[in-house]
């Protein structure tokens, strides 16, 4: 969730479409897995806040070229260097981040 504002801001500020990525679609509603707009055959950056293990944008990833979206690049907030962009480069995604937990525990 805490990626939802970090979405909404690039958005804002580049005027590119966002869509919202469930963990699952549900069941009523629109019943779609990506809310908002529409990612066939579109490039799509995955935006996180925090990446520790990168499992859930694998996860993301994984559902989201599924339904034909071009996924090669994340981005997250901070990347806690636990190997998230290990396992995200072993399944072609790279991954950018603008905090590191190396840059957070640094001291003057």
């Amino acid at each position: 969730m805490g990626g939802i504002p970090v979405v909404t801001a690039l958005g804002r500020h580049t005027g590119l479409p966002c869509a919202f990525v469930r963990k699952q679609a549900k069941a009523y509603g629109t019943c779609r897995l990506a809310e908002g707009a529409d990612v066939v055959g579109r490039r799509v950056l995955v935006v996180e806040d925090v990446v520790t293990s990168g499992g859930q944008i694998v996860l993301s990833t994984a559902e989201l070229r599924s339904l034909g979206a071009r996924v090669s690049e994340a981005l997250c907030v901070i990347d806690r260097e636990q190997g998230g962009a290990a396992a995200l480069a072993a399944e072609g995604i790279r991954l950018s981040s603008l905090l590191t937990a190396t840059d957070l525990r640094m001291t003057d």
